[in-house]
């Protein structure tokens, strides 16, 4: 998850689910859920190589008419890992959006420490770069009258969810995961830990934990939100609907199935040095990535040495010129300007003239997050209340989930 961002379309409520005693008149299974019975074991649709999304995946945000239609908001979660330093393609393909949807959703962004241990990592800085994003999620404008931000491993339900999960997913189907088979070919086995594998179930974990109806990531995991939505219609299906109410619950599905969410601009920033890879904080090459602390010289040399090409003019969409692409989409989310306005302003210009353009709008662009970051960072319990206080509140969320599935299970109620 950590990286970014789909979201999901839903026709249940975002009304939380009620409580284990609750009445049986509550939410009941989605027609979503209902076209989908081929989820039995010997009718399964196949998860990896040959996957299908079971719903219409929206390729654009929904207007806010849509969603203020109903007096209930619908709701959102999503999260960054604390691994490395927030980059442009973090903040453009994910936190900035953040800041648009809090305004019509109600929306939970966490920081996915849990996954960030998935590889080797640096025990000494973890609670330190945790701290960090969560700073700089306030500092892009993350507005906690409006979101909750907390830490994923603040809340326990994450963990345990998981471990329900586990038990429903057929391991064939994480064995087919693109990420996991790309990253253990480069770390090799005797490097990989099991939770490389089994990573996806507590991306599940925490996008079901919620009963979340939108979830916002980016175009490389389109594949783990497909194993999600798979996941929760199996998990109703096995144990939602009539078999948990015979147990006491209130019947129907357990988990919602939510629905992708791809913005329409900036859900994939690329390398500053390879136009045909993702922007990411584990390319070896800081000089790949524009990290959102980097000062005004910093970011002036990786502009000035960023690759580009020797055609005429600049332009958007040429297969040939995927750096070109980049750069002009960067300047483009970073000025709120058009792409035809773009165009007509950039259109005839070389690399010599766009290049302390783009510079000066990114160093424009940054300056008031990272004023602001300082400012929230030089008050640590100020940072430490505010998640706090968005863990009590996600907890309130998450335990009900959780312990409605222990009761659809079997387990003996605590």
């Amino acid at each position: 998850m950590g990286r970014s961002i789909l979201s999901h379309f839903l026709i249940l409520s975002n009304a939380s689910p009620r409580s284990i005693s609750s009445s049986p008149s509550g939410v009941h299974l989605s027609k979503c859920w209902s076209r989908t019975r081929a989820i039995q074991p010997q009718r399964r649709r196949r998860i990896g190589d040959n996957l299908r999304c079971l719903c219409t995946v929206a390729v654009s945000e929904p207007s806010t008419s849509e969603t203020s239609s109903s007096s209930v908001k619908k709701r959102i979660v999503s999260g960054v890992q604390p691994t490395g330093s927030i980059h442009l393609g973090n903040y453009l393909g994910a936190i900035k959006n953040w800041v648009d949807l809090q305004n019509t959703y109600e929306t939970l962004f966490f920081i996915v420490d849990l996954h960030a241990i998935t590889l080797p990592y640096d025990t000494q800085q973890l609670s330190k770069a945790t701290k960090d994003t969560a700073a700089l999620y306030l500092a892009c404008g993350v507005d906690t009258s409006k979101a909750s931000v907390f830490v994923q491993s603040h809340v326990r339900a994450h963990v345990e969810l998981m471990w329900l999960l586990s038990s429903a997913t057929p391991i064939g189907w994480l064995n087919k995961m693109i990420q996991f088979k790309e990253k253990s070919r480069k770390a090799g086995d005797e490097n990989v830990g099991v939770a490389l594998l089994t990573y996806p179930v507590l991306m599940a974990s925490d996008i079901l934990l919620y009963q979340s109806d939108f979830v916002p990531v980016g175009e490389d995991q389109k594949q783990h939100l497909e194993l999600t939505r798979e996941l929760a219609n199996r998990v109703n299906y096995l144990y939602g609907g009539r078999k948990w109410k015979k147990l006491g619950g209130r019947g129907g599905a357990i988990f919602k199935v939510p629905e992708p969410l791809i913005p329409p601009t900036g859900a994939r920033v690329m390398s500053l040095t390879d136009g045909l890879s993702k922007m990411s904080k584990s390319a070896p090459s800081d000089q790949s990535r524009i990290n959102l602390l980097d000062s005004k010289d910093v970011i002036a040399n990786k502009i000035k040495r960023c690759k580009t090409d020797s055609f005429p003019g600049l332009e958007f969409d040429n297969p040939e010129r995927p750096e070109c692409n980049n750069l002009l989409s960067i300047y483009q989310l970073i000025t709120s300007k058009t792409k035809q306005e773009v165009v007509e302003e950039c259109g005839d210009m070389n690399w010599g003239a766009f290049k302390p353009l783009i510079t000066d709008a990114l160093v424009d662009h940054l300056h008031p997050i990272q004023v602001h970051y300082a400012e929230i960072m030089s008050d640590t319990s100020y940072l430490d209340n505010i998640l706090a206080d968005g863990a009590t509140k996600a907890s309130s969320i998450a335990d009900v989930t959780v312990n409605n599935l222990y009761q659809a299970m079997g387990f003996l109620r605590r």
